[in-house]
């Protein structure tokens, strides 16, 4: 997502992520590491029966991976600073393929060492509609970290 030191980084910067698609297997790890056992995402008849017709993906899972998708470069992330304005805009399904997409939105110094970095977050699936949006932001190093080792 942020592939160069904090002083590096312009407002408007773009990144688009590979392809992911969403697995059954993910749902029911994410349900167990959760215990989010909610219906709509476990039973498959009950989830017929809902407004989709079938089980959906959690929210919260798609946030994960999408961003994930983008990629982190731990010697320039020191933490994750937050997240705003997040929206679950469609549903995503067990099967759909996933991207990422991110543009930096605002820079603001955080001290001699870091700033914050905003991107807008936006995930789309294969029929290229947007699923979720947020604004998504780490606070970033302006000297790369460098290995020990």
């Amino acid at each position: 997502m942020v592939n160069k030191p904090y002083g590096e980084l312009t407002i408007g910067q773009r990144l688009r992520s590979r392809g992911r698609t969403l697995t059954e297997t993910d749902v029911v790890n994410f349900c167990g590491l959760t215990g989010n056992w909610l219906e709509i995402h476990a039973n498959a008849e009950f989830a017929k029966k809902a407004m989709f017709g079938q089980r959906i993906v959690q929210g919260g899972l798609v946030f994960v991976i999408g961003n994930a998708l983008l990629g982190f470069d731990s010697a320039l992330v020191e933490a994750f600073y937050g997240v705003d304005k997040l929206r679950f805009l469609k549903p995503s399904f067990i099967g759909d393929t996933i991207h990422a997409e991110a543009e930096i939105i605002r820079l603001k110094d955080r001290g001699d060492a870091h700033g914050v970095v905003t991107n807008l977050l936006t995930i789309h699936n294969q029929r290229d509609e947007t699923v979720l949006s947020c604004e998504f932001s780490l606070l970033i190093r302006r000297t790369p970290l460098l290995d020990a080792a």
